[in-house]
């Protein structure tokens, strides 16, 4: 090797080397401290000194939320199709085929059946890095399913929104998904099973319009951004300014349009106890689980 070709080299791995050490230092959104990663990864993706939560994966969500190892997916392989041949900059099959390859799978959803604290239920997880957290059809089918399960298995159902809103690629197939979901969350009232709603960082649109508000117990994380359409299209309608803190998870509990703001490490305790009393059958399938384990 040449003396040029090992400057080129040593300079290359110092530009490596610096991108490494970069990647392991966080900078909170909110306090603007700097942080090492593991530091943040250990308080579950909380800031330390603000508790400001970051956005996580959904995947990430259900290793926080779920007892190790005790996640089943359900509908991994519904995929969207395209009934109305979208085209804006690039085709709707193209954008899926984009944000499959980024995330891993086709849908902003993850549903299945896991355990929180050794009582199982089923979970819905969105994932904003899919396409928004949009709803389309996928997702609506998803979530029925899953409705379906709670009822067969007499358990709790949690779903976890963060999404903008109904998905425009699909037009009037994803604003069905508001009134389809909404009905089956009907039957499973009528069969005496709660559904616990988690909103997480930011829920908009035709989610917050439709199932998210529709919890037996609405569960927002601090600081969460809750709302239907944004603040500056709702300050431009009504021409006046808006109050201080506006559509955030702590304006939302005082003004009482929803019902409590749990910490992320507390999540997974506040979920356990509320399904052990208002679902009549957890601690019998809870038991049930401890004994076949």
């Amino acid at each position: 090797m040449g003396f040029v070709e090992f400057l080129k080299n040593l300079k290359r791995n110092e530009e490596r080397s610096a991108r490494d050490t970069a990647s392991h230092w966080i900078k909170c959104q909110k306090c603007n401290a700097l942080m090492y990663h593991k530091e943040v990864i250990a308080h579950q993706q909380v800031c330390p000194k603000c508790n400001y939560h970051f956005r996580i994966s959904a995947q990430e969500r259900i290793a926080l939320m779920c007892d190790e190892e005790s996640f089943i997916e359900y509908d991994k392989t519904l995929a969207p199709i395209d009934p109305l041949n979208f085209v804006d900059k690039e085709s709707y099959k193209q954008r899926i085929k984009k944000h499959e390859s980024k995330t891993g799978r086709p849908s902003s959803v993850i549903a299945g059946e896991g355990l929180i604290n050794r009582v199982p239920m089923q979970i819905v997880v969105f994932d904003f890095a899919f396409m928004g957290g949009s709803l389309g059809s996928v997702e609506g089918e998803k979530i029925v399913r899953a409705i379906n399960r709670a009822i067969q298995k007499r358990q709790s159902l949690v779903i976890v929104s963060t999404s903008g809103g109904a998905r425009m690629q699909e037009s009037t197939y994803s604003l069905m998904q508001m009134a389809k979901t909404s009905a089956a969350l009907n039957l499973l009232s009528q069969h005496g099973l709660p559904f616990f709603s988690v909103l997480s960082d930011p829920t908009f649109g035709g989610v917050s319009a439709s199932f998210a508000f529709l919890g037996d117990v609405i569960i927002a994380e601090p600081g969460a951004m809750i709302g239907f359409a944004g603040a500056r299209v709702i300050k431009q309608t009504i021409g006046s300014d808006l109050p201080e803190g506006f559509q955030t998870a702590e304006f939302l509990l005082e003004h009482g349009l929803i019902d409590m703001i749990v910490n992320r490490q507390d999540l997974r305790k506040t979920l356990s106890d509320l399904s052990l009393y208002l679902n009549p059958n957890a601690y019998e399938n809870s038991t049930l689980h401890y004994l076949q384990s």
